[in-house]
């Protein structure tokens, strides 16, 4: 990009969302007084007698975590959303101002190995593939519930992210109703492909992969990016080569070089500060509704919190609360810093 781009303070737009993000490359430069963060910590047991997720263990609900050796999936003991409740709705004077309806769902945690000690950065490809089975199984199971139209997949690593347990694990919640983030890409992306017959996260990836700046890792079927529009200082978004709406599209290759990249993308992270980095991630997957989405490129967000080491974090206040995101490390930049570092393997 032109250097004006790079020094000069700016919007970019996000086609997926339809909003703005600011980027002020000039506020790098700044001191920082903020506040800081503990380091995590980086080492943990094999085996935890005090963790609910560790085989054998008894859990927070009462019930005991069999002696699994791969993955483990459960319903959560303090599920957020239940899937046996009434249907109701109100709308207090009919005005449309006060409104609110139940919602129904299943909220599962999902394990990734028996070990306490490993990550999704730690564990090789071989131990990552079984943990896409396992998210390809449960979309199949939990999107052929005729009330289910939408099934997320998410990880929150670390406690910086809110973690409430270092175990390998992620959740699965099957939602009623589309959440509001699929929803906002579902709309963008149906207004793209009727407007030019094609998915928008396809012609994304192509230009970007002409431009060839915000590109960190890639293999045979998948790429690794910063976005353009990036919001979170090391945000990236995972791509598939082939536009497939979700796992049940994948080959048996695409699911392997899927346990690659993660692994290189998340191991990546880490030695950007030379620390186990935090992250929240997650799949957007097509909508289980029973209807077809040509319109519809599976993917995946990474949003790390971490801005200029092991401990100074990205705040999301004030102006950007209040009017719209904004960030200072250009994502050109990011995307430059995370290739190094996911090229040291």
């Amino acid at each position: 990009m032109d250097t004006l781009w790079l020094q000069s303070p700016h919007r970019r737009w996000n086609p997926l969302k339809s909003e703005w993000v600011i980027v002020s490359p000039h506020r790098t430069q700044r001191p920082w007084q903020g506040q800081t963060e503990d380091r995590a910590a980086s080492e943990a047991p094999p085996f935890d007698p005090a963790c609910y997720l560790c085989p054998g263990n008894l859990r927070a609900g009462g019930e005991q975590t069999p002696a699994y050796e791969s993955t483990y999936v459960f319903t959560n003991d303090f599920a957020a959303l239940k899937p046996d409740v009434n249907e109701a709705s109100i709308d207090i004077e009919e005005a449309g101002l006060v409104r609110a309806e139940i919602e129904r769902g299943i909220c599962r945690v999902l394990c990734f190995h028996p070990r306490h000690d490993l990550t999704l950065a730690t564990m090789s490809r071989e131990l990552i593939l079984p943990v896409i089975e396992m998210w390809a199984a449960q979309v199949k199971e939990l999107g052929a519930y005729s009330e289910i139209r939408y099934v997320q997949i998410f990880e929150n690593r670390g406690a910086m992210m809110g973690a409430s347990n270092p175990h390998p694990h992620g959740q699965v919640w099957a939602t009623q109703h589309l959440p509001n983030e699929p929803l906002a890409e579902l709309g963008t992306q149906k207004t793209y492909f009727a407007e030019h017959q094609r998915p928008l996260l396809e012609a994304y990836l192509e230009l970007e992969n002409r431009q060839q700046e915000r590109i960190v890792a890639s293999n045979a079927s998948w790429i690794v990016l910063v976005p353009f529009w990036a919001v979170w200082p090391f945000e990236t978004l995972l791509l598939p080569r082939r536009p497939v709406p979700s796992f049940g599209e994948l080959s048996s290759e695409e699911k392997a070089d899927l346990a690659e990249i993660l692994h290189v993308l998340t191991a990546g992270y880490n030695r950007v500060f030379e620390t186990p980095f935090p992250y929240s991630m997650g799949f957007h997957v097509a909508p289980t509704d029973g209807e077809p989405h040509p319109e519809w490129v599976m993917h995946a967000h990474f949003y790390p919190p971490l801005l200029r080491s092991a401990t100074i974090r990205k705040f999301m206040v004030g102006f950007e609360l209040l009017g719209s995101p904004q960030r200072d490390i250009t994502p050109e930049a990011a995307a430059e810093v995370l290739r190094r570092a996911s090229e040291r393997q």
